[in-house]
C-alpha cells in the first residue's frame, strides 16, 4: 500500500514539475515577444525624435520656429498613436500568454485527476477482490 502511495506522489510530483517547466517556457516566450515589440517601438521613436530635435536645433529665428511647429505637433501625434498601438499589441500578447498558461494548467489538472482516478480505482478493485 505504501508503494502505491509513493508511486502516486512521485507521479504527481513529476506532472507538477513538467507543468512548471512548460509554464516557464510559455511565460518567457511571451515576455520575449513583448520586450521585442516595445524595443522596436522605442527605437523608432528615438529615431524620429532625434531627427526632429536635430532639425529644431537649427532654428535661429521666429519664422523658422513657426515652420517647425507643425512638425513637432505631428511628431507628438505619431508618438501618441504609436504608444497606443504598441500597448494594444502588448495587451494582446499578454492575453494570449495568459490563455496558454490557463490551458496548460487545465491540462495538467485534468491529467493529474485522471492519474489519481485510475490509481484509486485500481486500489478499490484490489481491495474488493481480496
Amino acid at each position: 500500500m505504501y508503494e502505491q502511495m509513493n508511486s502516486q506522489f512521485l507521479s504527481l510530483g513529476k506532472n507538477f514539475a513538467d507543468a512548471v517547466v512548460k509554464a516557464q517556457g510559455v511565460a518567457l516566450s511571451g515576455f520575449e515577444k513583448m520586450a521585442d515589440l516595445q524595443l522596436k517601438a522605442v527605437e523608432s521613436q528615438v529615431s524620429a525624435s532625434s531627427a526632429f530635435w536635430s532639425e529644431a536645433s537649427e532654428v535661429r529665428d521666429f519664422e523658422a520656429a513657426k515652420s517647425i511647429w507643425p512638425k513637432g505637433v505631428q511628431l507628438a501625434k505619431e508618438s501618441a498613436e504609436k504608444l497606443y498601438s504598441t500597448n494594444q499589441e502588448v495587451l494582446g500578447l499578454t492575453l494570449k500568454t495568459n490563455e496558454a498558461l490557463g490551458n496548460l494548467i487545465k491540462g495538467s489538472i485534468e491529467a493529474t485527476n485522471e492519474t489519481v482516478t485510475k490509481q484509486v480505482n485500481a486500489v478499490k478493485k484490489a481491495a474488493s477482490g481480496k
